[in-house]
């Protein structure tokens, strides 16, 4: 078989294999499958480019070791509280790649015509912005910069002159590429410079939507790499993890009622704001013991965990005492929130390493239909995303964002390190609500304190 032929059959078989495996991603059930189903995709792309005669295969051992050794190292020590920076790191390490590797052939090739040229161009831009964005996001996400948005006067108009003398770069190198070398160094400057100016002014509550747009930059970046080297299968990879990216993004912003502009450019939790409106008053404490007796006694119980969970590692706990329950005859749920925690499906992958059911898990719409015929609703380091202000008061910044209505439920069990605003800087008015019982201290510790007196109880 001609060598070519075998080759594009490879790819034609990765492409197919990318876009089961990015279905299959859907629902829980099937995302273990569909992250394999990729993985034997990319292993046929690479074999398959392997095959191009000509190669140098030192550089490529080389680096395959290291990303190997990478690899390896942090899928066994990234804590999932640093999961979140670990995928800002790897979008960011995407973009970097772009913009390499379309310098190299601009290096190699400066003669290189118009089309390829703007490819190379569009690759160096969105791949720069990409890398210092995720850059940036990492910071914020670990708390090693400021997690409020980061404003100063002008600042759009500044960023719209960037843009616009990036754009002036890109049409005078795609002009004249051989000629204009200083012109190219000068856009891969603005491109970076550019990435962090456009993640700065995004405030630490709207994380989630910045890493799913970062996603997509960086497949966008790959896409556009894909026609600079003519390689089908970067197109059409990069392709997909744009288009899917675009759509996760979309599918966020929802989530907060709020646009893809309003996130970019709101500046959103920059100014504390006062609560005006809702409960007031002293919040009510509870006991482990007397939470035990309210669940012991309870039918049904909807857990609905937030970054809290995470920062306490408190999932397998939480699995613990949902089997207790369960073996005591309490429906357990667990609701999660599209935007809970600081990245796409953030909680999912929580609850998946605990081993929680895929079955039992639901979406915010379907658990709010039934929210009222619930016993007990514990809610375990979530806050913006079950704060009723954004039902009830129009003074606040979160006023119109869809929320888990938890407050509906018969008691709330609220377990939180203190009574302090979430990510978005925002009062909860949960907390002074007269169903709602705060259980204040280390959520871990907290589950693990019912757990025990679930097994005294047995035991007597």
């Amino acid at each position: 078989m001609n060598l070519n032929i075998l080759i594009d059959i490879f790819y034609i078989l990765a492409a197919i294999l990318f876009a089961l495996g990015l279905r299959m991603l859907n629902s829980p059930a099937t995302a273990r499958k569909g992250n394999l189903f990729s993985a034997v995709g990319m292993l046929l792309a690479i074999v398959a480019t392997l095959l191009v005669k000509g190669l140098s295969f030192q550089w490529i051992i080389v680096g395959a070791v290291i990303g190997t050794a990478l690899g390896i190292f942090a899928a066994q020590r990234v804590a999932m509280t640093a999961m979140p920076e670990m995928v800002a790191l790897l979008n960011g390490s995407g973009g970097l790649a772009s913009l390499l590797v379309a310098s190299a052939v601009y290096h190699h090739h400066p003669e290189s015509g118009a089309l390829t040229a703007l490819t190379i161009f569009l690759s160096v831009l969105i791949g720069g912005v990409t890398f210092t964005g995720s850059l940036v996001a990492w910071g914020k996400l670990s708390e090693k910069l400021p997690g409020k948005p980061i404003l100063y006067p002008g600042q759009q108009i500044g960023n719209i002159a960037l843009l616009i003398a990036l754009l002036t770069c890109g049409i005078l190198f795609t002009l004249n590429p051989a000629g204009n070398y200083p012109i190219f160094l000068l856009s891969i400057l603005f491109s970076l410079i550019l990435g962090v100016l456009v993640v700065i002014p995004i405030g630490g509550a709207d994380m989630p939507v910045v890493i799913s747009l970062l996603n997509s930059y960086s497949g966008l970046a790959a896409c556009a790499t894909g026609f600079v080297i003519l390689n089908n299968i970067l197109i059409v990879a990069g392709a997909l993890v744009g288009a899917s990216g675009i759509i996760l993004t979309q599918i966020m912003c929802k989530a907060m009622n709020r646009s893809l502009s309003h996130v970019l450019f709101s500046g959103f939790g920059a100014v504390p704001h006062p609560r005006t409106e809702g409960p007031h008053g002293e919040v009510k404490a509870l006991s482990i013991a007397d939470a035990y007796f309210i669940l012991e006694a309870a039918r049904s119980v909807v857990f609905v965990p937030g970054y809290g969970m995470a920062v306490a590692q408190a999932q397998y706990a939480v699995r613990e005492l949902a089997k207790l329950l369960e073996a005591n005859g309490t429906e357990v749920r667990y609701a999660i929130h599209p935007v809970a925690g600081r990245m796409p499906g953030h909680m999912n992958v929580l609850l998946a390493e605990a081993n929680v059911p895929y079955e039992q898990l639901v979406e915010m719409d379907a658990i709010n239909r039934i929210m009222e015929t619930l016993d007990v609703a514990i809610v375990i380091g979530a806050n913006d995303v079950v704060n009723p202000a954004a039902r009830n008061d129009k003074s606040s910044p979160i006023y119109g964002m869809p929320i888990i209505n938890v407050d509906k439920a018969k008691t709330v069990f609220v377990m939180k390190r203190s009574l302090g605003a979430g990510f978005a800087g925002v009062q909860n008015d949960l907390f002074y609500y007269e169903n709602t019982r705060m259980i204040l201290g280390d959520a871990k510790q907290s589950v693990q304190n019912l757990i025990a007196e679930f097994k005294a109880g047995r035991s007597t």
